[in-house]
């Protein structure tokens, strides 16, 4: 997900869900770090290889 875009969706829930100053903070930093894990690529994920078997040669 763009950053900008992160950052927009995270600043209104923090607005909607957030009572005070601090309240609003904390919320805007888990909702953005919770909007960064649902990315949709997998940073650690091993590239998977398909094993194709050759012929013996003679």
């Amino acid at each position: 997900m763009n950053k900008f875009f992160r950052a927009l969706i995270a600043a209104w829930g923090a607005k909607k869900l957030g009572g005070g100053c601090l309240s609003t903070i904390v919320i805007f930093i888990i909702i953005y770090t919770l909007l960064g894990k649902c990315d949709n690529t997998s940073r650690g994920a091993v590239p998977v290889h398909s094993h194709t078997k050759t012929a013996a040669t003679r």
